[in-house]
């Protein structure tokens, strides 16, 4: 396998490489606008503004330990 593949014409083209997540993406982005303007909404500061900038980025893999902490695994 190389980087180039032939066509029909014996051309070589250059592969293309493409994702298939843009549905997890999306509803991820969705999410972190979410949290974002809530966070932005209660900030008292300029500085807490900044920290939930920080908290909805991160807010997804709080979840999950929080998740799997309850569940005790």
């Amino acid at each position: 396998m190389s980087y180039y593949d032939k066509d029909s014409g014996n051309n070589y083209q250059k592969r293309r490489n493409t994702n298939a997540n843009g549905v997890s993406g999306s509803i991820y982005g969705l999410a972190f606008i979410g949290a974002l303007i809530y966070f932005i909404q209660h900030a008292t500061s300029f500085g807490m503004g900044v920290l939930g900038f920080f908290k909805a980025i991160v807010w997804p893999a709080i979840l999950i330990y929080k998740l799997l902490e309850f569940l005790k695994m």
